[in-house]
């Protein structure tokens, strides 16, 4: 029998899921859970993913969207995360440059984003492996995503969905105003990819990775992490491949 540890977000609904789902399956530690069934909406799921290296985790459809997770039943847990697809996620690492000299590091399994804060818009260059691909780009922002982060923020920005496996990432700009018709690239799995903050004292910036944020940035340096696994179970014919296929054609 698989043994499973129960976790929710604070939300009255993921709460009250948790306890009827702990009354009924039993609760072990995380420690020793063979799989780790997760309660709300997608953000929480991102959140109990990071926390729980190299375990599998089942989310639950407690939350609003819930785009990475399964639905909500009471029944027949075992069987639905015995039959479940895995899908393997690697992060991107982010190491952000502050003014003072310091250096911010975060994971993101979505995408690593930067952002203007100021009323003008940001000025930024864009290197990939070394080489200047964009001497000055004029956005709202810009961002990299994953395959599993390309249907969010991504998608919104107008950026491509990206298939589960393809070995690539998205380039997104934010509202682009020079070049104004330029929609962004995509890019090996192992780029590195820096961004450069030009003019920062009059057009600042931050960045953001999973809404984990760094105020002030003057430069951002962006790669996948391939020693980093997030494992994650999705229902029987529902996976993650199924699901971006999906949301193409709605």
């Amino acid at each position: 029998m698989t043994a499973i540890h129960f976790c929710a977000s604070d939300t009255d609904t993921a709460l009250t899921a948790l306890g009827r789902l702990m009354q009924r399956y039993g609760q072990v530690p995380a420690t020793r859970a063979d799989v780790v069934v997760a309660l709300g909406g997608d953000g929480f799921l991102l959140s109990t993913l990071r926390q729980n290296l190299g375990k599998p985790v089942y989310g639950m459809n407690r939350g609003t969207v819930g785009f990475l997770m399964n639905d909500y039943s009471e029944d027949g847990l075992h069987e639905r995360i015995a039959a479940a697809e895995e899908t393997v996620i690697n992060p991107l690492s982010m190491v952000a440059g502050a003014p003072d000299g310091t250096e911010s590091r975060a994971l993101a399994i979505n995408e690593v984003s930067m952002l203007r804060t100021g009323p003008q818009a940001a000025s930024v260059r864009v290197t990939v492996d070394g080489r200047v691909r964009m001497e000055e780009l004029v956005c709202d922002g810009l961002m990299v995503a994953t395959p599993a982060g390309s249907t969010a923020y991504n998608y919104s920005a107008g950026g491509p969905i990206l298939p589960m496996g393809s070995d690539v990432l998205a380039l997104t700009p934010i509202a682009s105003f020079r070049p104004r018709r330029w929609r962004g690239a995509i890019l090996r799995h192992d780029s590195v990819i820096r961004l450069d903050v030009l003019d920062a004292a009059k057009r600042p910036v931050m960045a953001d990775a999973d809404s984990k944020q760094v105020d002030r940035v003057l430069w951002v340096e962006i790669r996948s992490e391939p020693r980093i696994a997030h494992r994650l179970l999705f229902d029987h014919g529902h996976g993650m491949e199924e699901r971006m296929m999906r949301e193409q054609f709605l």
